[in-house]
């Protein structure tokens, strides 16, 4: 058996790297509110208060994270929408 997690593909990307709190989130919102239940949207956020409140706000509007990954000075999230 293998331990590799299976790619998870992302309907649409959002970079928005270098864009502060809290208009990280309204664009997010935004992105997530035109997609269809179940899309999944990956986001790449900045490291420090962008990858600690984008998270927790998305999930309070019933998002679903799938997915956290640190890369080369930036975080890359998978998130599902929900209803």
């Amino acid at each position: 058996m293998s331990d590799a997690k299976p790619v998870i593909k992302a309907d649409a990307t959002l970079d928005l790297r270098g864009v502060m709190c809290p208009i990280n989130f309204v664009k997010t919102k935004l992105k997530i509110e035109a997609m269809e239940t179940g899309q999944v949207l990956e986001l790449l956020l900045d490291s420090g208060e962008p990858v600690q409140n984008v998270p927790k706000s998305v999930k309070e509007e019933g998002h679903k994270i799938l997915e956290v990954k640190k890369e080369d000075g930036h975080f890359r999230l998978m998130v599902k929408k929900g209803c």
